[in-house]
């Protein structure tokens, strides 16, 4: 029994280990490794583990190991939902802080009072440990590791005060022949401006939200941290592979630069504003990159910036800037 329990241990302790390592990088498989192991340990090894030594210790105190068991289940399945953004984090949270203190803490002191061999230096040392996940879950609501995803949030708003203004600029017409002559270059911008619609469409439909209201909030986004997330929602609605039209569109445009005449400037800038590089043959395609690489909100405001850098660029060719 004591062996299985080690082993189950031992696997959640490691599950948790490389979760953390993943989040802190924002790589792939981190959600479904911490879901995992805070799981089995809640689930499995603790129930274990307690009651191997309820039975051990002569089925004493029955009431303060299912408390100890409820208390361990809030405080880490508060911290799960903490961690991965989950709804209602919000409200488990503040439940799960005091509740060590508020419930396990007066049945712990009860139960060992009336224990005449009980050792002090456990009463210490449970009260440290209490200190410590005070204090830890007390981090977790502070939102420390979110700054990065917020300066996505203010960017973002800039970028869409940004494309408000460029709007405008749409609908100036001219009829003169340079004008003319951008036609088709126009007609690659809206088409690829319209991809990128779509592709953030797809996303706003997989948050349940609209682009309303990320345009006035863009902290509804439910997961912003989670890496891969806005290519497996491209991929769920059916791309080859998720930013395969957005590449295409690119290549196509950077294209109708090169063989337009009085735009050899911008072909040769083109790359260096779209943050544009072709992929070798180890590396994933530069609109994978974009959806793939990043953790939501920042593929986001990438989608973003590429969006205003297009409407930027066709507002100078109607300017003709």
């Amino acid at each position: 029994m004591k062996q299985k329990i080690y082993i189950i241990g031992l696997v959640a302790a490691l599950s948790i280990a490389v979760a953390i390592c993943l989040k802190v990088n924002h790589l792939v498989g981190a959600s479904i490794l911490m879901t995992v192991g805070i799981a089995v340990l809640v689930l499995l090894f603790l129930p274990m583990a307690l009651i191997n030594n309820f039975r051990a210790e002569g089925r004493k105190n029955p009431l303060l190991y299912v408390v100890t068991w409820l208390s361990c289940f809030v405080v880490f399945t508060s911290m799960l939902f903490k961690v991965m953004h989950w709804p209602g984090s919000g409200y488990f949270l503040p439940v799960a802080l005091p509740f060590p203190f508020v419930v396990f803490l007066p049945v712990f002191l009860f139960t060992t009072s009336k224990d005449k061999n009980f050792n002090i230096y456990n009463t210490v040392f449970v009260l440290f440990l209490l200190a410590s996940v005070a204090v830890l879950t007390a981090m977790l609501s502070l939102n420390v590791s979110r700054t990065r995803i917020y300066d996505s949030y203010d960017l973002s708003r800039k970028y869409n005060r940004i494309e408000s203004v460029f709007s405008r600029v749409q609908d100036i017409k001219s009829d003169t022949p340079e004008q003319k002559g951008y036609s088709l270059l126009y007609e690659k911008i809206d088409g690829l401006v319209e991809i990128i619609n779509g592709y953030q469409n797809l996303i706003f439909a997989a948050e349940g939200i609209t682009k309303e209201q990320w345009i006035s909030d863009p902290e509804l986004l439910k997961k912003p941290d989670v890496t891969s997330l806005a290519s497996n929602d491209i991929r769920n609605a059916g791309e080859a592979y998720p930013g395969e039209k957005l590449e295409s569109g690119m290549k196509n445009l950077l294209a109708e630069f090169e063989k337009t005449p009085g735009c050899e400037d911008i072909a040769k800038a083109a790359p260096a504003v779209f943050h544009y590089s072709a992929a070798s043959k180890d590396d994933d395609p530069w609109a994978l990159n974009i959806l793939k690489a990043n953790p939501l909100s920042w593929s986001m405001i990438s989608l973003d910036g590429l969006k205003e850098s297009l409407m930027m660029i066709k507002a100078s060719l109607k300017l003709g800037k």
